[in-house]
């Protein structure tokens, strides 16, 4: 299956589900969807996200403080589906709550909460075999991370087995805002555009329009996720969604 990216570039806009609280992620997904986010991913919240910096980090701790479950994003994304059944939903997460549920049960109960597709951030292609089955099965797409120093044979396996689309790496290292785009990130879209035919969107620091406009140049989405996780913790639940949609339309704009 295919993401639509409705102009170049698409915006994916990723959110902590759970984060102040699940109603106020709906309504902040719904606002980044109207203000022209393509795509949301909804973080799955999880005890120890090695792979996030200390915003998503915070976020994710007090989800789970509140006792948001996968089977909690599940059904909000069953909620965003049918509210937003133009919108690009994914689910992110690590492995470990996935296993926990079993991976072809929570395959069968994402396609039935009308998920587009599921990024694992800890599985790795080379071991994915039992997870593409099930995904497969249930007409999932499995997006993949392709990081610059994921050597080219790996970069064609991540190519091969992904769908919707191809999320690239902007640079080594953990999730965070930034103020500059590193040289890597061109160059990780570059390599993989050897590879595939995909979209490619390109996260990990994207902070502002001015990123957003950077990453047009060279790749087919940007996404976005500190920055955003940062503006709700800042704003807090009664304002979070009016601002994170005046943020989206700045990120359009």
């Amino acid at each position: 299956m295919a993401i639509e990216f409705k102009k170049k570039p698409g915006l994916v806009a990723y959110l902590t589900a759970g984060d102040p609280d699940l109603a106020t992620t709906r309504d902040i997904a719904l606002a980044a969807i109207d203000n022209g986010a393509d795509v949301i991913e909804l973080g799955v919240p999880f005890s120890d996200p090695l792979a996030d910096g200390p915003v998503i980090q915070r976020a994710s701790e007090r989800a789970v403080a509140r006792g948001t479950r996968l089977t909690d994003v599940l059904a909000l994304a069953k909620e965003l589906r049918a509210a937003r059944p133009q919108a690009g939903i994914i689910l992110f997460s690590y492995l470990n709550p996935v296993l926990r549920l079993g991976l072809k049960d929570f395959c069968a109960k994402a396609k039935d909460a009308g998920a587009d597709g599921v990024l694992l951030t800890d599985m790795i292609v080379e071991e994915a075999e039992e997870y593409l089955d099930a995904m497969r099965a249930n007409q999932l797409a499995p997006v993949f991370l392709a990081a610059p120093t994921s050597p080219d044979a790996r970069m064609k396996a991540i190519a091969d087995h992904s769908q919707g689309f191809v999320y690239a790496i902007s640079r080594t290292g953990i999730t965070g805002t930034q103020s500059s785009l590193t040289d890597d990130a061109e160059s990780v879209v570059k390599r993989l555009r050897q590879f595939t035919k995909l979209p490619i969107a390109i996260g990990f620091g994207i902070s502002n329009a001015e990123h957003v406009r950077a990453v047009g140049k060279f790749a087919d989405a940007a996404v976005v996720g500190s920055a955003l996780v940062q503006l709700i913790e800042k704003t807090g639940p009664e304002r979070a969604a009016e601002e994170v949609g005046k943020f989206v339309a700045e990120l359009r704009a």
